[in-house]
């Protein structure tokens, strides 16, 4: 999946070398860290430990690898950049000119999250000369855990996804759904609001509902089963604009739980980028600043859902909807993963005088 670590770290590759460290591989291969270089420039590094050990003789043997590539590779001044407060066991070892720890979600909230994530945490933000929050709702939360706390909400690549408005041949899988088609991607789990769009779908029969995404943590059965609901499975980055071109609406059904209470979806200027109206939950980084500057629709539940979609539907090809989409386009003018970076870089700046290099530490997806 492309989201906000590969974003930024893409750009961070432009001017500096980028080590991203992704989760251990295990098997009887024995303890190596592979390297490869991806297009972007990143040197993506994938720890090889032997199955079987114990968690701590794993995260110890990991550690170690980690050491190793520092040494390896003559890193001296370089900022340690962390997304996941499980991983700080094996960064134990190291000697950062700079730790950043880049917080997207609040992990804790998340379901079967590990008991020790909170622990962790808290060392993390010892640690931490920087934390950036993934949106505001999350740094409200955060701000008072660190002195220097800053909010970078979900930015969007505009032109990525605005090629949806020109895409000219939809994907085999999508073309022959009827319409009208309205469609969410991203993980389907506890977030995902499946009562919602169960009553939904059977409210609306004569409505296509695609789901783009992996399903994780849930089981199938837990998810909506009418007919109208098709599951196209998890798709690439680069095919999303040319999903996003055959839907009518696109939808953020979250559930309002602990897993979404701080969640800032990237998705929503996705959405808006590709020119598709949006009907949302009243998830706060949506509602503030989309909702509250009527850049799309918020629903409370199906009725809701269903009168906000209707809306949209009848609105197509309107001077009302041109003029949503004007005042979208004019907002996500202001937006972009080069301003977030450079936003980022600058904090750094003022934390630290030398950095050189990054190391960072891969998220869950």
């Amino acid at each position: 999946m492309f989201q906000r670590p590969q974003h930024l770290m893409t750009r961070a590759a432009q001017t500096r070398s980028v080590y991203y460290v992704e989760e251990p591989i295990f098997g009887d291969q024995g303890d190596t860290m592979a390297l490869r270089k991806d297009q972007s420039g990143v040197t993506v590094c994938t720890p090889h430990v032997t199955q079987g050990l114990s968690a701590d003789e794993s995260q110890a043997r990991t550690a170690k690898l980690l050491q190793g590539l520092v040494r390896n590779e003559g890193l001296t001044e370089y900022v340690l950049w962390v997304y996941s407060p499980m991983e700080l066991p094996i960064t134990a070892g190291l000697s950062p000119a700079l730790t950043v720890y880049d917080c997207m979600d609040e992990l804790a909230n998340f379901r079967y999250a590990p008991p020790e994530l909170l622990t962790r945490e808290t060392e993390l933000f010892r640690r931490a000369d920087l934390v950036f929050t993934g949106g505001h709702r999350l740094w409200e939360a955060k701000r008072h855990k660190h002195s220097r706390a800053f909010p970078f909400p979900s930015s969007v690549d505009v032109p990525h996804f605005a090629a949806a408005r020109t895409v000219k041949a939809e994907p085999e899988d999508q073309a022959g759904l009827p319409g009208p088609r309205l469609g969410f991607y991203g993980v389907l789990d506890e977030r995902f609001d499946a009562a919602l769009m169960s009553e939904l779908a059977e409210r609306r029969p004569d409505w296509t509902f695609v789901l783009l995404g992996p399903v994780v943590k849930v089981s199938r059965e837990e998810l909506p089963q009418a007919s109208n609901v098709h599951y196209l499975g998890q798709k690439g980055y680069g095919d999303l604009p040319a999903y996003l071109s055959g839907w009518d609406v696109a939808l953020l059904p979250f559930a309002r739980n602990d897993a979404t209470e701080f969640i800032s979806p990237t998705k929503t200027p996705e959405y808006l980028a590709a020119g598709v109206p949006v009907v949302s939950t009243a998830i706060h980084d949506v509602v503030r600043p989309y909702g509250e500057a009527q850049l799309l629709e918020i629903a409370h539940d199906a009725q809701g859902f269903e009168t906000a979609i209707q809306k949209l539907l009848d609105a197509r090809g309107t001077a009302q909807a041109t003029e949503r989409q004007s005042r979208a386009d004019a907002h996500l003018s202001q937006l972009s993963w080069d301003k977030t970076w450079q936003g980022m870089e600058d904090r750094m700046a003022e934390a630290a005088a030398e950095r050189t290099t990054l190391v960072v530490e891969a998220a869950d997806d």
